[in-house]
Formats: structure tokens, sequence, C-alpha cells
């Protein structure tokens, strides 16, 4: 695609989705220059927290229970 092709669709926006525009191609040049540097774009993690989950996952009794469907197996 050409610039020139890129430029006459941009103009056929409207004035608040060429600003969005504008936002996302400023988005992609910083992402180049990231991958120009070598580096990664930094991803936010969360800090893990030992026993967040705790209560929220149960199992049922018999959870090691052999399985009907394998008897024949057995």
């Amino acid at each position: 695609m050409t610039s020139l092709s890129l430029y006459t669709k941009l103009e056929t926006l409207p004035s608040e989705l060429k600003e969005e525009a504008k936002n996302f191609i400023e988005k992609l040049i910083e992402k180049s220059k990231d991958r120009k540097k070598g580096s990664a774009p930094e991803e936010k993690h969360r800090e893990r927290v030992f026993g967040a989950l705790k209560g929220k996952i149960h199992l049922s009794e018999d959870f090691d229970a052999p399985l009907d469907a394998f008897k024949e197996y057995m």
C-alpha cells in the first residue's frame, strides 16, 4: 500500500477517527523503535500473592476415585 493511498483513505475519515488513527500510528512508531533497540515492550505483571485463591477452589471427596468408564481396564 502506498503512502498516497493511505493518505486518501485517512482523508475520508471524520476528525475524531483521524485523531484515533494518529494515536495508533504513534503507538506503532514507538513499537518499531523498541524493536530496533532490541528490547521487548514492557509488560506489566502483577505480583503474585501466596494463598490468593484460598477457599475458591473445591474438589469433591471422590476426586481420586476410579471412574466407572474405565472399570473394564482395571
